[in-house]
Formats: C-alpha cells, structure tokens, sequence
C-alpha cells in the first residue's frame, strides 16, 4: 500500500511579486527549491496565511538569489505581494517506508533568506 506524506515544507514564505498574464504557477528562487528538495514542475500545495487560500500549482525556478516568492497566472489572484505563504509538498511512499521518513522543512527568515545549514 502506498501512503501520502508531506514530504517538503517552506514555511515563512512572503509573495514578492504576481503576474496574472503568465502560464499559472509558483517561482521560488532556485537556492529556496533546492533546500526544500522540490523539483521544476512539481506539484505543491500553497496556503495562503493571510487570507486563508489554499490552491495548488506546481513549481517554476525563480532566479537565483533574488529571494523570489511569485505567483503567476491564476494564482496571482489568490495573493497580495507582502502575504504569507506555506508551501507543501507531498510525496507517495511504500508502507514499509513511511516510518523512515522526514518532513524537510525550510523556514525561511526575513526577506525569504534561508537560514543557515545548520539552523
């Protein structure tokens, strides 16, 4: 049997910029993608804190070390630049590995700087 999990978590998340004309996604800055082991085109669940939306779409990588938190097409209409997001990701694991999984949780610090490694 296959079981659903949370595999990834950003917490802290602030929306930095939204474009209604522009195929429907979410770009997160590539150094935030890679900490939270998230993949292009991957699908993720986003909660906005601010208003109570929840919607998914799946990732784009934003550009590098910009701190780029963006929701595009459809999803801009579900934010203000300045809200607050959770972003999930989920992943199906064998039964007999669920017991040896981790949520990788990001939480991001002012500015969606990442914290340190070691934090």
């Amino acid at each position: 049997m296959l079981i659903q999990l949370c595999k990834s978590k950003i917490k802290n998340a602030i929306v930095t910029e939204k474009s209604i004309h522009y195929e429907g996604s979410i770009a997160i800055s590539e150094e935030i993608v890679e900490r939270a082991n998230l993949h292009p085109g991957e699908k993720v669940l986003v909660i906005n804190v601010n208003n109570g939306e929840r919607f998914e779409t799946y990732v784009i990588i934003g550009e590098k070390e910009k701190s780029i938190i963006g929701l595009n097409g459809g999803a801009a209409r579900k934010g203000e630049i300045g809200d607050e997001l959770i972003i999930l990701c989920f992943a199906l694991f064998d039964e007999k590995e669920v017991d040896f999984q981790t949520m990788n949780i990001v939480t991001l610090k002012e500015g969606n700087q990442l914290p340190d490694e070691d934090s």
